[in-house]
C-alpha cells in the first residue's frame, strides 16, 4: 500500500482508487460483544482489521476510545487556577457513564455522558450548559482557563504501529461553532447566536486560539494530516453561520497546516452542497464521509466540479448500502458503477466510509466491498 495515500494528499493519481476504510465502532461493537468472525478472532485492533483485508490506511480514529469520546485523544483540554476539572466514571449495568465536573469562581459546571453497550455508542445526557445566561461567567472562567496538551509520546507509540504510507490523521480539533454544539447542544446554540451574538463571538473567540496554539504544538510535533471534527451538515452549520463563525477559524488552521505541510480535513455528515464552494475557498484541504442522496444532497461527481481541482473527498460507503447491496453482485455492480462515474477525479478521491461502518453490517458484506475495489479499481 505505500505511496498511495500521499499521492492523494499530493493530488498526483496513484494509478488505482484508494480504499481506506473507518471499521473503528464496527470493530468496537463486534469485539466487545464476542461475535467477530473466526477470520477477526486473534485481532485487537481496527488497523489489525484493515491489514488483514489489505486495504490502505488513512485514519483518524485508530487510536480513539469510543467508550469515551466521539474522537481525540492526542490534544487534550487541561485547566489551570482558579479552575479544577475532576472525572468520574461508573458502571450501570454493562452501560459506562462518564462524568466531569469544573469548579470555577463563577460556580460548577457538570456534563454527563454514557456509552450504551448494547448499541457501542455514546451518548450526551447532559450538557455542560444548560443556561447560557446564569452560566455565562462560569463558561468565561472555564474557556479562558482551558488550554490544549498535546500527548507527543502516545503520539510516537501510535504512529509507530503504522507501515510505510500508512496515515495518521489527527481528528483532534474543532470550530468555535462546534464548541457551542459540545457545550449546549445545536437548538440552545441558535438561540444562544439569537439572544447574545456578541457575548457569543467573544466565547468563540477564546476557543479559536486556544485551539490554533494547541495545533502549532501538533503541527511542530510532526503530525501532517489533521482534522476538524465537525459534522459539517448544513442542517447544523448553515453557510451564515460557518461564514460567520467556523470559517474564519477553518482559514486560519488550513493556513497554519500548509506551513507544515501538511493537511487540514473537516468531517463530513449529512448535507454539503451549500457549504461546499465555501469550504473550498477556505484553504480546506479535504472534507471526510460525503454522503450522497439520500443521506447528503450532493453526488460525489457534483462535489468534486464544485470544489476545484485541489479538494479532496473520502466517502463511496454509507449505512444505506449496507442496507440495500445484499449480494456480492449487487455490490460489484455499485462499485463498479462509482468508480467509473470518479475516474475524472481519482486524484482527489478515497473510497472510504461515509461516515462510519454501521454496526449491524454484515463482515461478508464488508469482503465484497474489498473484493469488488480489487476487481475494479
Amino acid at each position: 500500500m505505500s505511496g498511495a495515500v500521499q499521492g492523494i494528499l499530493e493530488r498526483r493519481d496513484p494509478g488505482r482508487v484508494v480504499y481506506a476504510p473507518n471499521y473503528w465502532q464496527w470493530y468496537a461493537h463486534h469485539r466487545h460483544h464476542g461475535t467477530l468472525p473466526p477470520e477477526l478472532a486473534d485481532t485487537r485492533t481496527q488497523l489489525e482489521v484493515i491489514r488483514h483485508l489489505g486495504l490502505d490506511v488513512f485514519s483518524r480514529n485508530l487510536y480513539c476510545d469510543q467508550r469515551r469520546g466521539w474522537f481525540g485523544g492526542l490534544l487534550n483540554p487541561v485547566w489551570s487556577a482558579p479552575v479544577t476539572a475532576a472525572e468520574h466514571e461508573e458502571q450501570d449495568g454493562r452501560d459506562l457513564v462518564l462524568e466531569q465536573h469544573w469548579q470555577t469562581p463563577a460556580g460548577p459546571l457538570h456534563e454527563r455522558r454514557r456509552y450504551v453497550w448494547e448499541e457501542s455508542t455514546l451518548v450526551q445526557e447532559e450538557f455542560p450548559i444548560t443556561d447560557y445566561e446564569e452560566q455565562a461567567e462560569a463558561l468565561e472562567a472555564w474557556l479562558e482557563h482551558r488550554t490544549f496538551r498535546f500527548d507527543r509520546d502516545r503520539w510516537e507509540r501510535e504512529t509507530g504501529r503504522l507501515d510505510d504510507g500508512d496515515v495518521l490523521c489527527a481528528g483532534e480539533v474543532f470550530s468555535p461553532l462546534k464548541l457551542l454544539h459540545l457545550l449546549m447542544g445545536p437548538e440552545q446554540t441558535t438561540f444562544l447566536l439569537t439572544d447574545l451574538p456578541e457575548r457569543a463571538e467573544a466565547w468563540m473567540n477564546t476557543h479559536h486560539r486556544r485551539q490554533i496554539d494547541g495545533l502549532r504544538t501538533m503541527l511542530e510535533s510532526g503530525v501532517r494530516a489533521v482534522m476538524a471534527m465537525d459534522n459539517l451538515d448544513t442542517m447544523f452549520h448553515p453557510p451564515h453561520y460557518v461564514e460567520r463563525w467556523s470559517a474564519p477559524f477553518y482559514e486560519e488552521a488550513a493556513a497554519l497546516c500548509h506551513r507544515y505541510d501538511a493537511t487540514f480535513w473537516i468531517h463530513a455528515c449529512g448535507s454539503q452542497r451549500a457549504n461546499l464552494e465555501l469550504i473550498a475557498s477556505l484553504g480546506v484541504d479535504g472534507l471526510e464521509g460525503v454522503a450522497f442522496p439520500p443521506l447528503g444532497d450532493v453526488t460525489l461527481p457534483e462535489a468534486f466540479e464544485m470544489t476545484g481541482d485541489r479538494f479532496l473527498i473520502t466517502g463511496g460507503i454509507s449505512a444505506i448500502e449496507f442496507e440495500s447491496l445484499q449480494t456480492r453482485e449487487a455490490v460489484f455492480e455499485y462499485v463498479k458503477q462509482l468508480f467509473r462515474s470518479l475516474t475524472p477525479y481519482r486524484h482527489r478521491f478515497m473510497f472510504s466510509a461515509s461516515c462510519n461502518t454501521p454496526i449491524n453490517a454484515r463482515w461478508e458484506q464488508i469482503v465484497w466491498f474489498r473484493d469488488a475495489w480489487r476487481e475494479y479499481a
